[in-house]
């Protein structure tokens, strides 16, 4: 039953005494103070009727038979419940002996006999009282007992001159001690500090009264098991009424699991996961503090950009978890073949003074912060190259990676760290170019070339839409006879501000960007409306010569862009033939086997330009279905003069019979050069000597003269006649 209306529990008083008038009297007065009262007997029956009824307080007798009161009151105490029920113990006025007994047995207070039952009430009223602050004090002091276990904070006090301490419970339970063995005191504490951090107890005391101020510090204690646990302190100084420091007073929290999760996101922040080696955000703070440090001891920085070569392709074929593998494998071969005073990332991003870092992907950075020139940074990237060359092995599989370092050095090279990082990269980009496997310092050369191939980018991206490109035809001609039987088209860029672009600088950076996918669209359609006009014209069924690059060559919708670029132009495919390079025939052998299979079978002619430089063997041109092997210029150019160019090219025009291949001499300029290897059985040639390429209006010219009678006209057998 609750609310306004239920009756108010009243006190319950338990009266134990043997005598039944005092026992009734006694009910009689406390029921008019309005308590509850509850009667026992003897000590026993009271033992008994507290642990039945839990009452409020008891009143007992001394003298009962049985259990006396001091007996009983003993007993109570041993009652968890009874810990703290006030008991009242009734004795003669001049027994000053069973006064001393009661309160050693546990009694809250006395009262001598005879009873004044008007001031009994009173006097029950005020132990209840007393009771209930007690009771509140001791729930106040539990609940800060709980939320300091909770918060892992303990109080203490510290008299100043003494250096005696007072600790809490919680303090104990910090410092991993035993209340019962361990004395609190000054020394005590800071021998339970980690020694570096002494210190800071002295200086923090020391300031606060000169102040009379308070302090904090977070320090490091050794626990009895060797373990180290962070705490923060805090405290301040408490004054006597003259105004002396007295003592200080304070808290101790263990924050251990705080710098845990602390130093976790400070490490997430500032190094990579994968590596362990620092971040760009790290590497970036670290570099600016070590220039400002170089700028004003009037050093030598060296920044080492590394880049590893062809990862992606070890990515691509053993799978992201095996590149992370050897990502991490790479970092800490750098971390062992660096010299000690070389800066290496290995700890607190707070104290460390390294800078190796991980920027992302493939890509590191070391700076080296203590040369005294360029020769010394050099050095340390041959270093760097050379570990890299030794076989990483990683499971059961051994892999060897290279890599490209671009150097740049303050102040030389730049004075903050975004231009000396930028300068590092493109100097990097330079290695690569020169071969891989090696460094390049930088050089401001290298910028302007930077700079120059962005905006060439750019300008490749807008030269489609802005019609920029356009085709030049090279005449391929019979020999034996004289004429045209082939052509192949050649992309020329007309820029509007640059002029003609060599396609030796476009080329590479079309198919760098993947604009070569939508370029080598574009020159499929452009050819095969050529060649139909031609074909339209008369001119007869010319051969189309059309470059694919590797790229092209390996997207999986080739096929069907070649399909619509002869529908969309009505050229036939038996006139259009398809150049694919050496490099292309070795990857992916069985995709690339399929893919010239459905070439073969729209009725595409398919060549193989610039053989001679690559790696097939007589196995490859044995399994692919290949018309025509194209013999490199590289030979062409020395044939009547260098032995061994001769001694080439001569085996593979025999070989390309043997296999009934047509072959077609590329480069050919002179009349000794067309005469020898006319001499060798090549009768299929292209080269300055018949014609340089020109735009489709002036190659028309060269088919007009050969139409109008003054050469006779080529026919699409003239090629498979010469692989006979």
């Amino acid at each position: 039953m609750s609310g306004p209306d239920a009756p108010e529990k009243r006190t319950l008083i338990l009266v134990v005494d043997d005598d039944t008038a005092i026992r009734e009297l006694v009910r009689e007065a406390l029921e008019h103070f309005q308590f509850a009262v509850v009667e026992a007997r003897n000590g026993r029956d009271g033992v008994a009727s507290f642990t039945a009824h839990k009452p409020d307080l008891v009143l007992m007798d001394v003298r009962m038979p049985e259990m006396d009161g001091f007996q009983a009151t003993a007993a109570l105490r041993q009652i968890p419940a009874a810990a703290t029920t006030p008991i009242l113990i009734l004795t003669g006025l001049d027994d000053t002996d069973s006064i001393r007994r009661a309160y050693e047995a546990g009694a809250t207070d006395f009262a001598s006999k005879p009873i004044n039952l008007f001031v009994l009430g009173h006097r029950v009223r005020y132990m209840l009282r007393a009771k209930r602050t007690v009771d509140d004090l001791r729930e106040s002091e539990a609940r800060l007992a709980h939320a300091q276990r909770i918060a892992r904070l303990g109080n203490w006090e510290r008299e100043l001159k003494s250096g005696r301490m007072r600790w809490s419970d919680e303090m104990y339970r910090i410092f991993g001690v035993d209340p019962k063995t361990f004395t609190p005191n000054l020394q005590a504490y800071l021998e339970l500090m980690q020694s570096q951090d002494r210190e800071l107890v002295a200086r923090a005391t020391g300031e606060a009264v000169r102040q009379e101020g308070p302090y904090s510090f977070d320090a490091r204690i050794v626990m009895p098991d060797g373990a180290v646990r962070h705490v923060h302190e805090q405290a301040e100084i408490v004054l006597d009424e003259d105004g002396t420091p007295l003592r200080l007073s304070g808290t101790t929290q263990d924050i251990t699991e705080r710098k845990q999760t602390e130093d976790q996101i400070r490490f997430l922040a500032y190094y990579d996961g994968l590596t362990r080696l620092p971040n760009r955000a790290l590497f970036m703070e670290r570099l600016n503090q070590a220039l400002a440090a170089a700028q004003r001891q009037g050093r030598t920085l060296a920044m080492l950009f590394l880049d590893l070569d062809r990862f992606k392709r070890i990515n691509d074929t053993l799978g992201h978890t095996f590149g992370d593998r050897l990502l991490q494998a790479v970092s800490e071969r750098l971390k062992k073949c660096l010299r000690s005073t070389d800066t290496i990332a290995r700890g607190d991003p707070l104290t460390s003074s390294d800078s190796v870092a991980r920027l992302g992907g493939d890509e590191f950075i070391v700076t080296i912060t203590d040369i005294a020139r360029g020769e010394d940074a050099a050095k340390i990237a041959h270093r760097v190259l050379d570990s890299l060359n030794e076989p990483f092995k990683l499971e059961e599989h051994e892999v060897v990676v290279t890599g490209s370092i671009g150097i740049s050095l303050f102040p030389h090279d730049g004075a903050d760290v975004e231009t000396l990082l930028k300068n590092a990269d493109s100097a990097m980009y330079h290695a690569k170019d020169a071969g891989r496997g090696t460094y390049q310092f930088y050089s401001k050369s290298m910028n302007a070339a930077a700079f120059q191939r962005l905006a060439l980018e750019n300008a490749l991206r807008k030269a489609l839409e802005r019609e920029e490109f356009m085709l030049y035809f090279q005449p391929q001609v019979d020999v034996s006879t004289g004429a045209i039987f082939g052509v192949e088209a050649l992309i020329r860029w007309k820029h509007p501000d640059l002029g003609m672009v060599s396609p030796a600088d476009f080329i590479p950076l079309a198919e760098e960007t993947g604009l070569i996918l939508p370029i080598g669209e574009w020159v499929l359609r452009a050819a095969g409306t050529q060649g139909k006009a031609w074909q339209d014209a008369g001119f007869g069924p010319l051969i189309v010569a059309v470059n694919l690059s590797g790229r092209q060559f390996r997207q999986q919708q080739l096929v069907q862009t070649v399909e619509e670029a002869l529908q969309a132009t009505g050229f036939d495919p038996h006139c259009l033939e398809l150049e694919i390079t050496e490099s292309i025939l070795v990857q992916s052998v069985d995709d690339t086997l399929t893919t010239l299979k459905r070439v073969r079978a729209m009725g595409l002619r398919v060549s193989v330009d610039d053989f001679g430089t690559g790696y097939s063997s007589l196995t490859y041109l044995r399994r692919f279905p290949i018309d025509t092997l194209k013999i490199d210029q590289s030979f062409t150019r020395d044939i009547a003069t260098d032995a061994g160019d001769a001694a080439i090219t001569a085996a593979i025009i025999a070989m390309s019979q043997g296999l009934k291949m047509a072959v077609i001499a590329e480069g050919v300029e002179t009349e000794e050069q067309r005469d020898y290897l006319l001499q060798r059985g090549c009768r299929l040639m292209q080269g300055y000597l018949f014609g340089r390429p020109v735009p489709a209006d002036q190659f028309r010219l060269l088919l007009e003269k050969q139409a109008s009678g003054q050469k006779r006209p080529a026919r699409a057998a003239t090629r498979r006649r010469a692989a006979r």
